[in-house]
This record gives C-alpha cells, structure tokens and sequence, in this order.
C-alpha cells in the first residue's frame, strides 16, 4: 500500500498557491509533552532493544556537506577554477558525518513524537510554546530527548560516518541563497511559530541557470553510502519511530533532506536497511568479538521485524496528524519542482 494524502488539506502556510515556498511547517501536537525520566547506560536491559542498524542510503538529487572550504579546483582534480569542498573520509571517498545524520534524523523523530525542540534562539524565546522549550532537566526529557540525547544526557543512539561507495565525485552549482526570515508572517500563527519546518523533498534540485553562486563538489544522483546506528536500551516503540524515520513505512514513503541546498532540492537521499543485528544473547553476545549468524536479520525475517515494531510505534508513540504533514512535505518519489530562481 503507497500513502495516500490526507483527505483533509493540510493548512497552506509557507506553500500557498500565491507566493509558493520550498517549505512548510509540521504543526505541533496539541497535547503538552510527556516528560519522563530516561533509561541509563549502566547495563543493557534484557526488556529493551539492542543492536546495529546497517543501512545504504541512496542519493536521488545532488548532495553537498560542505566542509566551509573554497579551494582551486586543480587542488582536488578538477579543471573548475574555484570549488567549494565536500567532507571526505577514508580513501578521499565522500563523507557524511555522524552528526549531521543524526541531526536531520532527530527532527524528523521530533515532529512525528510529542517532543520538545532541542535548541532555540533566545532572541526568539518568547514566539516559543513554553512547553515545547528545551529540555533542561535530565530527570524530564521529551521522547526524542530520551532517545537522542539532551543537556547532560548522551542518548541512546549511535551514529558513525556514512562513506561513499564511489571513489570519485561529480561537481554541480550552487546559487547563492538568503537568509532564513524567522520575521516572516508563514512563521507564526496566533503570535507562536507555526510548527517545525520542513523543506520539500522535489523530483531534482536546481543546478545551473542563476549567474550568482558557486561550483562544488557534490555526491551526484545514484551515489549510494554505507553506515551504522547502534542502539542499545530502546522500547519497541522507540526502535519503530526510528524505522519510519528511515523511510521504512510503506504508508508513509519518506526521505532524509541531509546536506546544503535544500531550498533548491538538494539532499533528498532515500534509506534501505541491508540488515539489523540484535544479540540473543546478551551474556554471550558482549563477552566475544565473533557475531553469531543467529543475531542477524535479513530477508523476509527483517521484513517481519521492522512491519512488527513500525506498528508498535504506531498505537504507543507516533502523532499520526503531524505524521501525515510530514509526510506530505518528505514524500518521495515526489512530482514537486524546485522553487524558480533564487531563493
């Protein structure tokens, strides 16, 4: 089954037919948050879920992490005069960080829970629901808090670096792009921000065509990189939320905006989990360095598990109205376009 629209239109705020822009906002749930005291690192609970998620993630437009370095193009092999770089790992294979998977990840997992946002501008505090402010007491986290980490609080999820499979990289155009206009009238409803937002998942990104921007080096269409999110101490629901996060819900076809350039419809990149391992046995699995062949699922056993925990997720954890706005901003494959001209 593919996912449907909602057939209640969702509010037009920032896409309004009139002055249509590259993003929306996920509302914000109306209950207050459920803030509770998170698990500890102190053992590995043989009621909760533990192992190591192995994923690919396929590139579908263009990505670009910028390194912030602007360098000769004849420094990394390429006859373009000046290049803004790409984080590169081992073997000079592109790179995508950690962090910065584990950041368009997170709020993604906070908009679809009944979290509160992790960071915000103090200047701004007062256009803020109050109970969606940080968490700063880490004896009362919000669910994605519990998960992710939070002030003094480390989490309990795992990200590594995700390399590139191709040795090489394509080169595109960036145009140059303004400043977020957190003033702008699409940010607020009743005096408060709107919601979380969200930049379209479009059916290209835009490349060439603006005289002002420059060259970089980017992961072109088709790329695909490899990574590893190790888990340790989650509830089912928890372990669930994260897979439809990944795009693992076949109601709900999402993909990660990860990277530079998403107004224009760069860093649409779709994820497919090769296989999960989770120990049996915890005793045995933690006193040797071999992987038992019985902890890995794969094939249609992973397809039971990951339908098993996404409908857990579904009855105890996920906010299915801001899932379904989500999702109609995430879709992919998506017909949409990227915005004309600069934005």
């Amino acid at each position: 089954m593919t996912y449907q629209p909602p057939k209640k239109p969702i509010p037009k705020r920032a896409s309004d037919s009139e002055n249509p822009k590259p993003y929306d906002f996920v509302s914000f749930p109306k209950e207050r948050p459920n803030l509770q005291r998170p698990y500890g690192h102190h053992k590995y609970d043989s009621n909760r879920l533990h192992g190591t998620l192995y994923l690919t993630l396929k590139v579908q437009t263009p990505l670009h992490v910028s390194t912030g370095a602007v360098v000769l193009g004849s420094d990394i092999g390429t006859k373009i005069s000046l290049i803004k770089t790409m984080v590169q790992g081992v073997d000079n294979k592109l790179s995508i960080q950690g962090s910065s998977l584990k950041g368009c990840i997170r709020s993604v997992y906070e908009a679809i829970t009944n979290s509160t946002l992790p960071v915000i501008t103090s200047r701004y505090k007062d256009k803020i629901p109050p109970e969606r402010l940080p968490c700063k007491n880490k004896e009362k986290l919000c669910p994605a808090s519990r998960v992710f980490g939070a002030l003094d609080w480390q989490g309990l999820i795992e990200f590594n670096d995700a390399n590139c499979e191709t040795v090489n990289f394509s080169t595109g155009f960036m145009p140059s792009l303004y400043a977020p206009r957190p003033k702008c009238e699409a940010y607020y409803e009743r005096g408060k921000v709107a919601g979380r937002k969200f930049y379209f998942n479009t059916s290209k990104a835009i490349d060439k065509g603006q005289k002002e921007g420059i060259s970089v080096q980017q992961a072109g269409r088709e790329y695909t990189f490899k990574t590893e999110i190790q888990f340790k101490n989650l509830l089912p629901e928890e372990l669930g939320t994260l897979l439809i996060v990944l795009g693992q819900d076949k109601k709900y076809p999402i993909a990660l905006k990860v990277g530079g350039g998403k107004p224009i419809g760069m860093g649409t990149m779709t994820v497919n989990v090769d296989k999960i391992n989770q120990p049996q046995n915890l005793k045995q699995r933690y006193s040797t360095y071999e992987i038992s062949e019985d902890d890995e699922l794969n094939g249609a056993k992973l397809v039971q598990f990951i339908q098993k925990y996404i409908q857990i997720a579904h009855s105890r954890l996920i906010q299915k109205p801001q899932l379904e706005e989500l999702a109609a901003i995430l879709r992919y494959p998506s017909d949409r376009l990227p915005p004309e001209g600069m934005y």
